[in-house]
């Protein structure tokens, strides 16, 4: 169904599509909804997150197999500040519902897992429906705050 692709620098076109979607993004509306990804922020981004990513972050997009459509993102990266791995799944709104959120976490974790990861947290905003689906997928609560719910999954199982 979907297959990890490592994105060119070109194909940067398709996250500055998925973010600045206000129907995908709208479950980033407690810190502002659509997020604005020019062109010019392009090239220092790509290096950050594929060139020189240091083994603390892993970024691919998630692609049909049967189309080689773009349909969303996947990513981790390692938070100095609480010295944990956040995942990120997106799948842009049109696509949503038809199973590629399930699969592209499981891609992302099975990713982490492969590169030494050992536990994947996500912070998810406490009125995320992706909450459920993470819960499906094996992960657990850790705590909540009044902002978000932070959940937590052991990849060593």
């Amino acid at each position: 169904m979907l297959q990890l692709y490592i994105p060119k620098y070109e194909d940067l076109f398709f996250r500055q599509k998925l973010m600045g979607d206000p129907k995908t993004m709208s479950y980033n509306k407690k810190w502002g909804g659509a997020i604005d990804f020019p062109k010019e922020a392009w090239r220092d981004w790509f290096d950050w997150w594929l060139v020189n990513h240091e083994n603390k972050r892993f970024y691919r997009y998630l692609q049909e197999t049967e189309t080689n459509g773009f349909v969303g993102e996947i990513a981790y990266h390692y938070d100095e500040e609480r010295a944990v791995y956040i995942a990120d799944v997106i799948v842009l709104a049109e696509y949503r519902r038809k199973g590629y959120g399930k699969e592209g976490l499981r891609l992302l974790c099975d990713a982490a897992k492969e590169n030494g990861v050992k536990i994947l947290y996500d912070d998810i905003a406490a009125d995320n429906p992706a909450i459920a689906l993470f819960l499906k997928l094996g992960f657990s609560e850790e705590y909540r705050t009044e902002d978000y719910i932070m959940l937590k999954k052991s990849l060593s199982d």
